[in-house]
């Protein structure tokens, strides 16, 4: 009797983790969730086949001024549409604070394999990373694996996280366009083309998928 009475409370508990899980993944997606916006972390990112451009420059100022502009300029980078929000809540110290921590002499390559090569267990290893100092609620971070100068394309995994926790509540890969002129600008763009996309409708069909 009592070996039964411990099966059914590990079930119970197994049982009870995963409803918990599911429901703050379903609770991300509802309808006037308040969702974070915690920033693009550059952090794990490389820069395939664009060896001419100068590491230092990407680390110690694009990777904060992308970060600024996607605040700044919010008509081109939707991040309030795109997640359903009313208005924007943001701190991006959090991020700036994770990329400082970036390594140029790690950030070029020229092995097109780095363009996809992250898995969800290193996306929760990069969430891990964050000091959210004690800030709780529903985030959401984009983690980008790699800017590929050949593809003309930036590689992102867009992750919602429970704040609180640090634990990955989903964890999606997209691809974003680059355009503009400048560094700052044209890998920018990748960033304002997958929000775009997520406004049109990623996030429908998320909502879809984990909300349901």
């Amino acid at each position: 009797m009592k070996k039964l009475f411990v099966c059914l409370a590990t079930l119970f508990c197994a049982f009870s983790a995963t409803n918990s899980q599911a429901q703050d993944v379903k609770g991300f997606f509802e309808p006037g969730a308040k969702i974070f916006w915690i920033g693009v972390d550059y952090s794990q990112a490389k820069l395939i086949n664009d060896g001419t451009r100068n590491a230092d420059d990407f680390v110690d100022k694009y990777f904060q001024q992308i970060n600024e502009l996607v605040i700044n300029e919010p008509k081109n980078y939707k991040v309030i549409e795109a997640f359903g929000q009313s208005e924007l809540d943001a701190d991006l110290s959090y991020v700036n604070k994770v990329n400082a921590k970036a390594d140029p002499a790690k950030l070029h390559s020229s092995n097109l394999k780095d363009y996809s090569r992250f898995t969800e267990a290193d996306i929760q290893k990069a969430v891990k990373e964050f000091n959210f100092n004690g800030k709780k609620g529903y985030g959401v971070v984009f983690i980008v694996e790699a800017m590929n100068k050949t593809g003309k394309k930036t590689s992102v995994w867009v992750t919602g996280v429970d704040m609180g926790s640090k634990k990955v509540l989903f964890t999606e890969r997209m691809l974003g366009d680059a355009r503009g002129f400048g560094n700052r600008n044209y890998w920018a763009g990748s960033i304002a083309d997958i929000l775009k996309d997520i406004n049109k409708k990623q996030f429908k069909a998320w909502r879809s998928k984990y909300g349901s």
